[in-house]
């Protein structure tokens, strides 16, 4: 049996690339696909609520109900906007090979900010809590949108810089001439790495995308998901975690933060990777009677004030 795969992807340019880099390696393969541009729609009536059926993200809810519809059968997604969670009858098909890590910072040209007062702007709460850690003077700025929109606001706003992963701007060639790596910053996880959804039912599509399946990456990927979902327990959190393969180890940093950057606790394990499974969870627990439980309670009560 063949069919036409139907690759659902949302209309910003970052989605397009990684939906065309996908269809580029299904075609090499020998494979026909089909891109279906999804526009998002709040008020699609599904049979049961969405949090019945374990839709919880904000950036892949709306290809999550196109695939239960069976208006698409794959979905490609950044790995680090998925919740840890996959709705019911989807699954995991591919984690494709991992590009940068990095968080940079996007400025103007002028750096004297870093030595004094500063204004920057990113939405993400573990950026936030670094960021204040290193530079606790500074004013964090929200800022929200896909990359292009998060750019122009940066240049139509007072800010000294904003903060982005390196993967995104890299992937559409929109990175600039004036950014410096945040070398020092714990990525998110996953980031850097796109993953590949399908239906659980359908057995075709996914021995397709198991040929593009990347090992290290997905172990790797694994592992970090797995410490964050440990760790958050169903909350937003300023979490960061990164695994690297060395030879036959294993080794994985993670961090959490309290919100305004003033409390860290960290971790930084080795171990042979095949005992990688059970490894992010290991890490996160560790953290967890560390002091992490009472700093995550803290963290969901400040932010549930604000919601």
């Amino acid at each position: 049996m063949s069919k036409i795969i139907k690759i659902g992807t949302r209309d910003s340019e970052l989605a397009l690339w990684q939906a065309h880099t996908v269809q580029q390696q299904l075609h090499d393969l020998g494979f026909q696909t089909e891109i279906v541009a999804v526009k998002s729609t709040g008020d699609i009536i599904l049979d049961k609520p969405l949090y019945e059926l374990g839709i919880t993200g904000i950036f892949t809810k709306t290809l999550d109900i196109a695939m239960l519809k069976g208006e698409v059968d794959i979905a490609v997604h950044s790995m680090k906007d998925v919740p840890t969670a996959l709705p019911k009858g989807i699954v995991q098909a591919a984690v494709l090979e991992r590009a940068s890590t990095l968080d940079i910072l996007v400025h103007k040209g002028d750096l004297s900010f870093l030595e004094n007062m500063g204004i920057i702007a990113t939405g993400s709460l573990r950026r936030k809590a670094q960021w204040l850690h290193k530079f606790p003077l500074h004013q964090i700025e929200d800022l929200r949108g896909n990359v292009n929109t998060r750019l122009q606001k940066l240049k139509e706003n007072p800010w000294n810089g904003a903060i982005f992963a390196a993967a995104g701007l890299e992937r559409i060639n929109l990175k600039p001439d004036s950014f410096i790596n945040l070398d020092w910053m714990i990525p998110a996880p996953a980031q850097g790495a796109m993953v590949v959804v399908a239906m659980e039912q359908d057995d075709y599509t996914k021995e397709a995308l198991a040929q593009l399946n990347h090992r290290e990456t997905e172990i790797c990927t694994h592992v970090e998901r797995q410490f964050l979902k440990t760790l958050e327990g169903g909350c937003t959190a300023p979490i960061g975690a990164l695994a690297i393969i060395e030879n036959d180890n294993l080794l994985l940093k993670g961090i959490l933060f309290s919100l305004d950057g003033s409390k860290k606790l960290a971790i930084e394990k080795q171990i042979n990777i095949d005992l990688y499974q059970n490894f992010g969870e290991l890490c996160a627990t560790e953290i967890l009677k560390n002091g992490g439980s009472e700093l995550m309670q803290l963290i969901k009560k400040a932010l549930d004030k604000k919601h």
